[in-house]
C-alpha cells in the first residue's frame, strides 16, 4: 500500500499543462514533453487505500485503482502496467479523454482534493509503450469461429482485441477510410495525438484482428450476408445522429455541424489536405452547445486563428462546489473549464461561454452566407427564451455542438439485420436471450437476431470513452459465451447499468 498518512502530507498538485501560447502554436497535446514521472509517483502516494474504493464505482471499467497507485508511487511500472491493463484495453486513450469521474468518486473528496488518478493513469500508459510492455498478445490457438465488428470506435476496437485474444477470427468493418471512428476524427490531435491510436491498432494486428476500411456494411456491403457467413456480428457503429437546431436561418451557408467540421480539421493533420476545407481563420464563430464536443470545436477554432469565438449553453452557469442533490460519489455539475476554455480565457480574458442562452435564429446577407445570430437569455426553468434579453452577436462561422440523438436512421444496416429501437432512441438489445443461457439477463448485449451483438453508443446513446471500452468488453463476453457456451472474458457493465445519480 501507500503511505497512509500521504493524503496528510502531500497537496494536490497536477500535471501542468504546456503554457497557453504555446500550445496555441501547434496541435501536439496540452502535455506534450511536460515532466511526469516524480510528480506523479509522488501524488499516487497520495491514495488513501481505502477499504471501499469508490473510485471503483465511478469508473464503468472497475479499474484497479489503489492497485496501481500503490505500484507507481514505487515507480513498478510493470506491475502497474498489469493491473491497468486488466480492466482496460486503450489506458492511453482514457487517461487523455476520460473526464475522470473516478476523481470525483474518490474518498478524498468528501471534504480535501482527490488524487490525481487521470495523471497516473496516463503517466502509466506512456510508460506501458516507453518500457515495450504493450506486446501484442496472439491466442494460443484458434477457434475456428469468425466474428464481424462493425464501426472501429473505442468500443469495436475492444470487443475485436477481447475476441481475437481468446482465438476468434475477428475483422473489423469501417466506413471511413482509416480505423479509429470518433478517435481518428472526431477527437482533435490537441486532446490525443493520432501515434497513440496507430500503434494500438499495430499491436491488434500483430494479434491477428483484420481490418476493412472504406466499407460501409449495409450500403457497400450486405448486412445480412455478413452474418450468414460469420458465427457473430457485434454491432458498434456509434451514437452518430447529430441534433439539429430548427430556427429560422438555419438553411444559410457557414452553419455546420459540429462533428463535419472536427472530421475537416482532423484531416489536415492526417495529411489528406493542406488547408481545412472549413476553417475559422479571420471569423467570428458561434460554437452553440456546452458539452465536451463545443469544447473540442473552441479548441479547433482558436488554433486557426478565428477572430473571436463565443460558446453558447442553454443551461445555467453552474455553481463551484456540489450541490445537495449531487452528493458524493456522484459526478456533480460543477463550473469546471477545459484545457480549451483556459485558452479562450487566456486570449479573450474572459470566459467565451454565454450560460441560459438560448439562439432564436441567424440573420444573413444577400449571398445567402450567415453573418449574425440573434439569441436570448432564458428562464431557470422551462427555458423558455426572455424575449426582453434579445440581442445579436455577429458571426461568419457557426458550429452546432448540441450532442446525438443515437444511431443514424434508416440504415441499410437496420433494415438488413432487423434492427429495433427502444425507448431511448438506441439499438434495443434482447433480455429475453439470457433465459437461455447461464448467465442473468443484465449481462447480454443481444439484439434478438441470432448472434448479432450490440456494442458501446449504439446501444447505450452518447457517453463517454471508459463506457464504450466496458460496453465492447461486455460484449465481447456476450458474444464469446454465445459461440462457446461460456467464457473467461470480464463483463464490466450489463446493458442497463448507467453512471452514479443521487
Amino acid at each position: 500500500m501507500t503511505d497512509p498518512y500521504g493524503f496528510l502530507k502531500t497537496p494536490r498538485r497536477p500535471v501542468p499543462a504546456r503554457p497557453v501560447q504555446e500550445r496555441l502554436s501547434d496541435w501536439n497535446e496540452v502535455y506534450a514533453g511536460q515532466a511526469r514521472l516524480p510528480l506523479v509517483s509522488e501524488q499516487a502516494g497520495r491514495c488513501m487505500d481505502c477499504g471501499i474504493p469508490f473510485c471503483h464505482s465511478g469508473c464503468p471499467l472497475g479499474n484497479l485503482i489503489p492497485e496501481w497507485n500503490a505500484y507507481a508511487r514505487k515507480s513498478d511500472w510493470w506491475a502497474a502496467a498489469e493491473r491497468l491493463h486488466a480492466t482496460n484495453n486503450f489506458p492511453e486513450f482514457t487517461g487523455r479523454l476520460c473526464p475522470a469521474p473516478c476523481e470525483d468518486a474518490c474518498v478524498l473528496t468528501i471534504n480535501a482534493d482527490p488524487v490525481t488518478i487521470k495523471n497516473v493513469e496516463q503517466a502509466i500508459a506512456d510508460q506501458i509503450w516507453a518500457r515495450g510492455y504493450a506486446t501484442p498478445q496472439p491466442p494460443g490457438r484458434l477457434s475456428g469461429k469468425t466474428v464481424a465488428i462493425v464501426g472501429s470506435g473505442p468500443a469495436g476496437l475492444a470487443a475485436a482485441q477481447q475476441l481475437t485474444r481468446v482465438g476468434h477470427t475477428v475483422a473489423v468493418y469501417e466506413r471511413a477510410d482509416r480505423i479509429g471512428g470518433l478517435l481518428r476524427y472526431g477527437i482533435p490531435a490537441f486532446k490525443m495525438e493520432k501515434r497513440h491510436l496507430d500503434r494500438r491498432l499495430e499491436q491488434m494486428r500483430a494479434e491477428g484482428t483484420r481490418f476493412r476500411t472504406g466499407v460501409e456494411v449495409g450500403s457497400d456491403l450486405d448486412a445480412t450476408e455478413l452474418a450468414e457467413r460469420n458465427d457473430a456480428v457485434v454491432i458498434a457503429v456509434g451514437a452518430t445522429g447529430q441534433r439539429e437546431l430548427p430556427v429560422p436561418g438555419r438553411e444559410l451557408y457557414g452553419i455546420h455541424q459540429a462533428m463535419d467540421y472536427l472530421t475537416l480539421a482532423n484531416r489536415v493533420a492526417e495529411g489528406d489536405h493542406d488547408v481545412p476545407v472549413v476553417t475559422a481563420e479571420g471569423k467570428h464563430v458561434v460554437i452553440i452547445g456546452g458539452g465536451d464536443t463545443g469544447s473540442d470545436c473552441l479548441g479547433t477554432v482558436l488554433r486557426q486563428g478565428a477572430a473571436s469565438v463565443v460558446q453558447l449553453d442553454i443551461n445555467p452557469e453552474p455553481g463551484d462546489t456540489r450541490r445537495d442533490t449531487e452528493p458524493w460519489p456522484v459526478y456533480p455539475k460543477v463550473y469546471r473549464i477545459s484545457h480549451a476554455h483556459e485558452e479562450a480565457r487566456g486570449r479573450e480574458g474572459a470566459d467565451p461561454r454565454f450560460f441560459s442562452s438560448a439562439t432564436l435564429c441567424f440573420e444573413g446577407d444577400r449571398s445567402g452566407h450567415v453573418r449574425a445570430l440573434r439569441l436570448a437569455e432564458v428562464e431557470p426553468e422551462g427555458r423558455r427564451p426572455r424575449l426582453e434579453t434579445e440581442r445579436v452577436i455577429p458571426s461568419d462561422l457557426v458550429l452546432l455542438a448540441l450532442g446525438f440523438f443515437g444511431p443514424e436512421r434508416g440504415t441499410g444496416l437496420t433494415r438488413q439485420l432487423g434492427l429495433t429501437l427502444d425507448g431511448r432512441g438506441n439499438f434495443a438489445r434482447d433480455a429475453a436471450f439470457a433465459a437461455e443461457t447461464a448467465e442473468s439477463a443484465e449481462r447480454t448485449a443481444r439484439t434478438g437476431t441470432g448472434g448479432v451483438f450490440i456494442a458501446g453508443d449504439a446501444g447505450r446513446g452518447q457517453s463517454l470513452v471508459v463506457w464504450a471500452i466496458a460496453e465492447g468488453r461486455s460484449a465481447a463476453a456476450a458474444a464469446d459465451r454465445y459461440l462457446n457456451g461460456s467464457t473467461v472474458l470480464p463483463a464490466p457493465i450489463a446493458p442497463q447499468d448507467r453512471p452514479l445519480v443521487a
